[in-house]
């Protein structure tokens, strides 16, 4: 089993950045793909980002390319999301999970659970 704690979120003003971490425990970090997603108030979850187990291959969705940097840090076991240019529609509560998948299609891996997220609110 995986667990997994996101951090980093808040109040930000359009325009502004953040930068989300998730610490991770359990299973070996190393061997999974990492994703971040994100669910906006009265939506369905959604897929934003992934990084492969070394870090060699990266895959963001078409809304936040160029926006948002996805990275991870194998020997501190943590996945980060690097947020610039944020936009109110960027507000959601955002997680984390292991993914599995390639190219352009990425899923959470069955055995994986979500975790709390963290909130990410963007208005002036």
């Amino acid at each position: 089993q995986v667990q997994l704690v996101e951090s980093g979120g808040g109040l930000v003003q359009p325009g502004g950045s953040l930068r989300l971490s998730c610490a991770a425990s359990g299973r070996t970090f190393s061997s999974y793909g990492m994703g971040w997603f994100r669910q906006a108030p009265g939506k369905e979850r959604e897929f934003v980002a992934a990084i492969s187990r070394s870090g060699g291959y990266i895959y963001y969705v078409d809304s936040v390319k160029g926006r948002f940097t996805i990275s991870r840090d194998n020997a501190k076991r943590t996945v980060y999301l690097q947020m610039n240019d944020l936009k109110p529609e960027d507000t959601a509560v955002y997680y984390c999970n292991v993914v599995v998948g390639a190219g352009s299609s990425w899923s959470k891996a069955a055995f994986a659970s979500w975790g709390q997220g963290t909130q990410v609110t963007v208005s002036s």
